[in-house]
């Protein structure tokens, strides 16, 4: 059982403010989708799986938008405290997207954080070769220490803080409340 790194938490968005991202963030989303034939909208396992269902309602719900399919993948860097556990980042490619093609699709790839972008970037390689036409990136928050190529085409929030410290994005299932915690960890 993973326990939570001890620290100083402080909460910097309830859900009643999320609530409101995620809708300013499928307005935004359906700006790139309007009109587009066919799109997936790609979670990653995995708070990004549960932002994206999220999503996946309101642009059906609230901007009628019936051309959307989705998927979740599996990719995994870091635990939730931000330890390394692989060297290289890991997708683990599920069955049943063996034979996955994108060719002419929009994809709106999700995740909870964008820090150094080893995750986005491993989706988005992935992504690329299914042949996706288009590939933009969403994310719930963008910490702005990208390391590598990848830029966020929608972020909830920006949140620009020590990098020691975690931003952890609370995303049911996995949690009971959905809500944005800043631990600034304990040092030994």
């Amino acid at each position: 059982m993973d326990f939570p790194p001890e620290g100083d938490r402080t909460c910097l968005y309830p859900k009643i403010q999320l609530d409101a991202v995620i809708d300013a963030m499928a307005w935004q989303a359906s700006g790139f989708i309007r009109g587009k034939e066919r799109v997936v909208l790609v979670g990653i396992l995995r708070r990004g799986a549960p932002l994206a269902e999220m999503l996946y309602a309101k642009l059906m719900n609230q901007f009628d938008m019936t051309n959307i399919t989705m998927l979740h993948l599996q990719i995994k860097r870091y635990a939730d405290d931000l330890t390394l556990l692989h060297p290289e980042t890991k997708l683990t490619e599920n069955p049943e997207h063996s034979n996955l093609d994108l060719t002419g699709a929009t994809v709106l790839v999700v995740d909870d954080v964008m820090y150094h972008g080893h995750s986005m970037l491993r989706a988005i390689e992935y992504l690329a070769t299914r042949q996706a036409a288009e590939i933009r990136t969403i994310v719930l928050v963008d910490r702005g220490a990208n390391k590598l190529p990848v830029r966020t085409d929608i972020a909830g929030v920006r949140l620009d803080v020590a990098p020691g410290n975690i931003i952890e994005c609370n995303v049911p299932p996995y949690e009971a409340d959905f809500k944005i915690d800043l631990l600034q960890p304990r040092i030994n």
